[in-house]
């Protein structure tokens, strides 16, 4: 049947920032179509009760306390993912984010960070299992990328080019592993999650849902399944493509 091709039976998928959000989404929607999940990101307590929602679904989980900050960290997620289930199948680079700030009082070391948090680590990981990817039965490498990357708006000058280069490294990096890795980036909009939901007041809510064609805020399953599409077999066809999942934005939604 053609669902069966969202399967990811047996599979090991690493997810980053799956402590909470989208990469708990990601985490979960990969279990209920039977991979195996390792959960890393900077809280301990967080990421093992996403494991443990995991093991709730039938499927092995780790949880690797990870900041993507540090590479040692990062090559300690690869290591014991590798000695727990020795393959990789799935990266989902979700770990990232950086706060609103205006450019004039954005910091040389502010927009290196941003740089740093969202696209080096990225591409360190990834550096880091496309050769064990490319020696089995290949992989997907999903990046998650912003709407803030395509759309200028006023404070985002650090995350918005932060994220504009994640999305030019899908291109760079699919370009260059295919056919062996796919790798594909989601461009996120609005979507409600811990990150989103301090400034969500009643007025801003309304404000941002005018705002989007689709006139409501995202859902965190709404990016699980995208995830969960690029991730799998059902788009065994498709790799180096930035899609917009955004609720048909076409200029910021952010009210500010």
């Amino acid at each position: 049947m053609i669902l069966d091709r969202f399967r990811l039976d047996d599979k090991v998928a690493i997810v980053t920032g799956a402590g909470r959000g989208l990469g708990e989404g990601a985490a979960l929607a990969f279990a209920e179509m039977g991979a195996h999940v390792v959960c890393a990101a900077r809280t301990p307590e967080q990421i093992e009760t996403v494991a443990e929602r995991v093991r709730g679904l039938g499927r092995r989980a780790l949880a690797v306390p990870c900041d993507v900050m540090d590479s040692a960290q990062l090559e300690e997620v690869v290591a014991r993912t590798l000695k727990e289930f020795d393959r990789i199948d799935v990266l989902v680079n979700n770990a990232g984010g950086t706060p609103p700030c205006g450019a004039l009082d954005t910091s040389e070391a502010m927009f290196e960070s941003a740089l740093r948090f969202n696209v080096t680590s990225a591409f360190l990981l990834s550096r880091l299992v496309i050769p064990h990817m490319s020696k089995g039965e290949g992989g997907s490498i999903v990046n998650i990328s912003s709407a803030a990357g395509r759309l200028p708006q006023g404070n985002f000058a650090a995350y918005g080019t932060a994220k504009a280069a994640l999305s030019f490294l899908t291109r760079q990096l699919a370009a260059e592993f295919a056919p062996q890795v796919r790798v594909n980036a989601i461009a996120v909009g609005a979507v409600e999650t811990s990150a989103l939901a301090p400034f969500l007041s009643e007025e801003v809510r309304t404000a941002m849902e005018n705002l989007t064609p689709m006139r409501r805020i995202g859902q965190v399953e709404d990016i699980a399944i995208a995830i969960l599409y690029l991730a799998s077999s059902a788009s065994s066809w498709v790799t180096g493509k930035v899609w917009e999942v955004d609720g048909g934005t076409v200029t910021t939604n952010w009210p500010f």
